[in-house]
């Protein structure tokens, strides 16, 4: 499911246009993405849980010439699904 599908879908199962669904979609990802920024967790119970992880620097290994590279410290945001997804996935 892509963008523009995931759109149709919100906006039809809550009985909305698509530019209204469209903008409920954009509020939750740009509030999603400043409560991570903020290095705040968002957790929807029974869906999961939007968080930051960081990550350490490390050495690596480059693949073409195995030559030792550093790579450096980083954060990544990951998602856990929470009980009820996991169940509905697994039914």
């Amino acid at each position: 499911m892509n963008k523009t599908e995931l759109v149709a879908s919100i906006a039809e199962k809550a009985g909305i246009k698509k530019t209204e669904a469209e903008k409920a979609l954009k509020a939750f990802e740009e509030t999603v993405t400043a409560a991570l920024v903020a290095g705040d967790e968002v957790r929807l119970v029974g869906f999961g849980t939007f968080a930051v992880k960081a990550r350490e620097a490390r050495t690596g290994v480059n693949p073409r010439t195995n030559e030792t590279i550093q790579i450096a410290a980083s954060k990544a945001p990951k998602f856990k699904a929470g009980k009820a997804l996991k169940d509905a996935v697994n039914a």
